[in-house]
């Protein structure tokens, strides 16, 4: 799969522009705050009907404009696909593909398969819980529709659940018949969610310890843990143990909404104990074996966006990720860097055409 032309109005920074792209490299240089980034950003919007740096849709929109129109023409399976994500104030945002409206945005998500990595993906490390559980979530929904229609089933009865609970409260009521509907709903919506999480984890980490191996010379032991309540006890039972607490809270405490990774290296915590150069490479790797997982899964070829990651990482470790991505292996890539010189030479040495945009 590749994206051979891309057209942006109002998106950002940009008032218009229009790419014709390279099917294996396309770089864009030049100084910070050019655009390079939302350039990437409106290839990740195409795919995932979103801005991965800012949710806030009205906030991607250029700001002497009330409307953005991102337009990608791709080639998927020798059939050409045109998607188009557009948004104005005040209204709801439109997917269409090939002209047609996507009713509901999760039926795109998947069909358009993309990794990015980014000095963002910090957030990973240093933030809370419900980041690596997004994280892990749009790997598994990428290639799994049923998982990702569970999520939001699941998402949508918390929020239920959190409501009656504030009812009781203000109402100094308690109705257990009715908590015990959404229980029931939770524990199986739950249970599905926990199942495939964990099953995903099982064949992701090897994938993820292989890549880190290659990245880092082989120097030291990685892990990647599966945290959940659900280890210890099952969903329907927690809910009964915590039920004193959910009602003093107002909220749900026990669920697969508080699930987390653990990041270690060599058995310590990675935010704690890990270096830069081991955070950088333990969250490239992590990428990178997203994107071998969603490949095998799907049986498409990802495109691969690398934003701005040559200037966090030395000399030595940026070869080895030219290394990796030069071979079959890769399809489409996508570089922003504030170096020309710099780009063009690490992309002459990946054996591939490319095209450098300078902004």
């Amino acid at each position: 799969m590749i994206l051979k032309a891309l057209s942006l109005i109002n998106y950002k920074n940009f008032e218009t522009a229009s790419f014709t792209l390279d099917s294996k490299i396309n770089c864009f240089v030049g100084n910070n705050g050019v655009g390079k980034t939302n350039i990437l950003d409106a290839v990740y919007h195409l795919s995932f009907g979103k801005s991965y740096f800012n949710p806030i849709t009205t906030q991607n929109i250029n700001h002497a404009a009330d409307f953005f129109v991102i337009d990608g023409i791709y080639e998927k399976h020798d059939r050409e696909e045109k998607v188009i994500v557009s948004a104005k104030r005040g209204q709801k945002k439109v997917i269409k593909r090939n002209a047609k409206v996507y009713e509901r945005f999760s039926d795109h998500i998947g069909f358009l398969p993309l990794v990015i990595i980014s000095p963002a993906d910090r957030d990973l490390i240093i933030e809370g819980s419900e980041t690596r559980r997004k994280f892990m979530d749009g790997v598994i929904s990428q290639s799994d529709k049923n998982y990702l229609d569970t999520l939001i089933k699941y998402n949508k009865t918390l929020s239920q659940r959190n409501a009656l609970l504030k009812y009781f409260n203000l109402n100094h009521t308690f109705n257990p018949e009715t908590l015990a509907i959404y229980n029931e709903q939770m524990t199986a919506l739950g249970n599905v969610i926990y199942e495939k999480r964990k099953a995903f984890l099982e064949a992701f980490t090897p994938i993820f310890k292989k890549r880190y191996a290659a990245i880092s010379g082989d120097k030291e032991e990685v892990k990647l843990k599966y945290k959940s309540q659900l280890n210890d006890a099952p969903l329907d039972k927690l809910f009964t143990e915590n039920l004193k607490k959910d009602r003093a809270l107002q909220y749900t405490s026990a669920g697969t909404h508080r699930d987390d990774l653990s990041f270690k290296i060599e058995s310590h915590p990675i935010k704690k104990f890990g270096s830069q150069g081991q955070q950088k490479s333990y969250l490239i790797a992590l990428k990178l074996a997203q994107f071998d997982f969603i490949k095998a899964q799907s049986n498409t070829t990802p495109i691969l966006l690398l934003d701005d990651i040559f200037d966090k990482l030395d000399e030595s470790r940026v070869m080895q990720i030219i290394d990796l991505v030069n071979d079959e292996n890769f399809g489409q890539l996508f570089i922003s860097d504030t170096h020309a010189d710099r780009t063009e030479a690490i992309v002459k040495e990946i054996h591939q055409t490319y095209k450098l945009f300078k902004l």
